[in-house]
């Protein structure tokens, strides 16, 4: 039984397979079209998908949509025609742009792929929720589910057991804390719906000293986390911005431009809000456990992708184990589909994961050494092909010398963090390190913090990792070695840890071991492989181009090893005069 799990149309488009109750194959559609957030209909990730599998169309039993695009449209339209006469024009673009395609799920499905078979539907935060239970090694757990906004929903409670789930209760568009958060990404001059992981970074360098004004003024909540937004404050009704100009008299400034220098006051505002955002999340936890009185707890939707108010939680005690989805966003859903479809709609036993970045992460396509060489030859670059023992000793003697790696191996991550596949790796040892590959490899702002990637085995000696393993860097924890790992330690001493042992990734483990021998540390930066407005590079031609176009000193693609020295004369369609979208 092969089913795939589709969401698009919105942004971060996805797609996946799941075979007999197995989550075999998934992947963003941006990877495959270069298109950062594409929301298009993921034709190239299907394709992948089927490829991958040894699969044709007329192999797929069945086809599972993240939302319900009428009640999703009935919403909009609704919302639209209460703010008349100021949203006329957009009014009309939404309606022709829904009518023309949107509405028509079902339709594009079969012409975009010459499908025949089955399709159904499930609803936005129904997705979200099975996407995190499905994925989870709980048999049993309260789910709560916050994001900007689904069909209707934007924060939902629900219950998982077994091969069922069920939403016990949900808050309704407009009180969102997802769109909340975003106001204040935008009011700090980052973009909605992709920069809201900036304001998360920024959180710490600031003060929250307008957290009261924020609660006095713009949010209030109840003891069971259920949201009030005052919307004199926001636009987003209106479809053209999500704050106004009363907003930013509140705080007596403007909106920050994206090229503006990143002042204190901002700062301030992102302590803020975030300690908003935590103390809410907290209420609905709280509340959540009293309703429910499980132990268990699964997060998901956009809002779980903060990491911050992910570790806030860690030290609270309101939950026994806590689970959180690696690809909790909307790209997710393609995932919490398809399990809709295999436990729901065919109510067939489910299948459990194994919590391993194998069965939860590495996702994606691959290329093995063969093809790799096979490009590297097209291009006429000069390259050295070694043995694993050599590649590691090579990789971990450059790291110690202050070098910047590009390192492309096997599957590629599913959902937003490059996990050890495709990533770039440096020294946390270097104080100056943070800005250099800010600046010089990924062309983003200086105060963004990176990740570091700790062995499993010796991560509780560097991280107060408070019982848990972070495999999928989605908590942050506290850490004591700001002087031995200057450049991976964030300015209120925490860090975004990826902890890794052998089993899940050999090759990074016997890496990060040598760099170990080297230097007596077992930690490495670990940030995604591409640049500011570009998505994580997908084949060997995208790794190349990424590397040829920064100051990253050595590629590892594979088991072939590249330097700039050994390149100077580079094929000029490897010197992309790429505008990225500042993002």
């Amino acid at each position: 039984m092969n089913i795939i799990g589709i969401s698009c149309f919105y942004h971060d488009a996805a797609a996946c397979l799941i075979q007999n109750g197995k989550l075999l194959s998934a992947a963003q559609e941006e990877r495959f079209s270069r298109i950062k957030h594409d929301k298009s209909f993921p034709i190239k990730t299907i394709a992948f998908c089927l490829e991958a599998n040894n699969l044709s169309i007329s192999d797929i039993d069945l086809i599972v949509f993240y939302e319900k695009p009428f009640i999703k449209f009935d919403r909009i339209i609704n919302t639209l025609l209460n703010q008349a006469p100021f949203t006329f024009s957009l009014f009309r673009s939404t309606l022709m742009s829904w009518l023309k395609s949107k509405l028509w799920v079902s339709s594009i499905i079969k012409e975009e792929l010459n499908y025949n078979g089955e399709i159904i539907y499930s609803e936005h935060h129904e997705a979200h929720a099975a996407g995190s239970f499905f994925t989870s090694p709980f048999e049993e757990a309260v789910i709560i589910t916050i994001d900007g906004v689904g069909e209707k929903a934007c924060t939902s409670i629900s219950i998982g057991k077994d091969n069922r789930i069920d939403i016990i209760k949900e808050q309704h568009y407009p009180h969102s804390i997802g769109l909340l958060y975003s106001a204040f990404t935008q009011y700090c001059g980052f973009k909605v719906n992709s920069g809201e992981y900036k304001l998360m970074g920024l959180a710490p360098y600031g003060k929250p000293i307008y957290k009261q004004l924020i609660l006095e003024k713009i949010v209030t909540y109840d003891d069971s986390g259920l949201v009030h937004l005052d919307l004199t404050y926001f636009s987003f009704e209106k479809g053209t911005s999500t704050i106004n100009s009363k907003f930013c008299k509140l705080f007596g400034r403007k909106q920050r431009d994206l090229d503006d220098k990143m002042e204190d006051f901002y700062c301030d505002i992102a302590s803020s809000i975030q300690a908003v955002i935590e103390d809410i999340i907290c209420t609905i936890l709280t509340h959540a456990k009293a309703l429910t009185g499980l132990n268990n707890l699964c997060l998901s939707g956009g809002v779980a992708l903060n990491c911050k108010a992910n570790g806030s939680l860690l030290g609270k005690g309101i939950f026994e184990n806590i689970w959180v989805q690696p690809a909790s966003g909307d790209s997710g859903c393609s995932v919490g589909a398809a399990y809709i479809g295999w436990n729901h709609y065919l109510k067939k036993e489910r299948v459990y994961l194994k919590n391993s970045l194998i069965d939860q992460a590495y996702l994606g396509s691959s290329y093995n050494n063969e093809a790799i060489e096979k490009c590297l030859i097209s291009y006429n670059l000069t390259y050295v092909k070694l043995d694993t023992v050599m590649l590691c000793d090579t990789v971990a003697s450059a790291l110690q010398q202050k070098q910047i790696v590009g390192w492309f191996q096997d599957e590629m991550e599913f959902g937003p963090r490059a996990l050890g596949h495709r990533s770039i790796l440096a020294s946390p040892l270097f104080e100056d390190m943070k800005k250099h590959v800010n600046l010089n490899i990924k062309f983003r702002e200086g105060f963004r913090p990176f990740a570091p990637i700790v062995l499993e085995e010796d991560c509780n000696d560097w991280f107060d990792m408070k019982e848990i393993l972070s495999k999928y860097m989605l908590f942050t924890v506290k850490s004591d070695k700001k002087n031995e790992i200057p450049s991976c330690i964030h300015e209120d001493n925490t860090a975004r840890v990826q902890t890794l042992n052998r089993e899940e990734n050999v090759l990074l483990h016997e890496l990060i071991t040598n760099f170990k021998s080297k230097t007596g540390c077992p930690v490495l930066i670990n940030t995604s492989f591409n640049v500011r407005g570009e998505p994580i590079v997908e084949s060997p031609l995208d790794g190349l181009r990424c590397f040829f176009h920064t100051k990253m000193d050595l590629l590892v693609l594979g088991n072939f090893v590249l330097t700039k020295s050994d390149n100077v004369k580079v094929d000029e369609r490897l010197i992309v005069n790429q505008s990225y979208e500042l993002d």
